[in-house]
């Protein structure tokens, strides 16, 4: 098990007395026996919820880059699961991020793409720059000769308040290198269906 150091937990502590004072605003008893562990347990949460905000995702690259022996064809990951929080709302936005890149001089490990995913994921987001986040780092790091992000995700802010839709999907896309080609696009979205 993982040692949690002293800062982590001093603002894990003043987390849950903020999140008494909210439960107690909301019109609920913070000290019913059901609650009595609640601010804890959501403080908790929230940091692991926002835990990419400890994390370097170039360095999780950097750790597993390895020279490519000449392939210079797509590395896809598609069908990554990631869960994230809106940031306008702090309510969950979930789904699937598809990546791919063709790689120039390095290529990394294929687990550390997910867990770029997820140390962006894991922060305070919206789907675009979220997007945005993932293709940069990639792009940044192993200098690829293109890279693509597809992530489609359902908001709860969209579901449970608002508009109420609950079957709406979001689509977001972006892209560099040899992927402004319609033609090398066109591949990526067929593999990824």
């Amino acid at each position: 098990m993982k040692k949690i150091d002293e800062e982590t937990l001093d603002t894990r502590k003043e987390l849950a007395g903020y999140y008494k004072s909210i439960i107690g605003l909301l019109g609920e008893d913070p000290g019913r026996e059901g609650l009595l562990k609640t601010p804890e347990r959501v403080a908790k949460a929230m940091q692991f919820l926002t835990g990419g905000y400890n994390e370097n995702p170039e360095k999780v690259l950097e750790d597993a880059m390895f020279r490519e022996e000449g392939y210079k064809q797509m590395i896809i990951v598609k069908d990554i699961d990631f869960f994230s929080l809106c940031e306008h709302h702090l309510l969950p936005f979930f789904g699937k991020a598809h990546v791919a890149y063709i790689p120039n001089k390095y290529i990394t490990g294929l687990s550390k793409i997910p867990r770029v995913v997820d140390i962006f994921a894991r922060r305070l987001q919206i789907q675009e720059r979220m997007t945005l986040q993932i293709k940069e780092c990639i792009q940044r790091t192993l200098n690829p000769l293109g890279v693509m992000v597809v992530i489609e995700a359902q908001h709860m802010c969209m579901q449970m308040r608002g508009v109420e839709k609950q079957h709406s999907l979001t689509t977001t896309s972006d892209f560099t290198g040899f992927f402004q080609q319609a033609k090398t696009r066109e591949e990526f979205i067929n593999l990824i269906k």
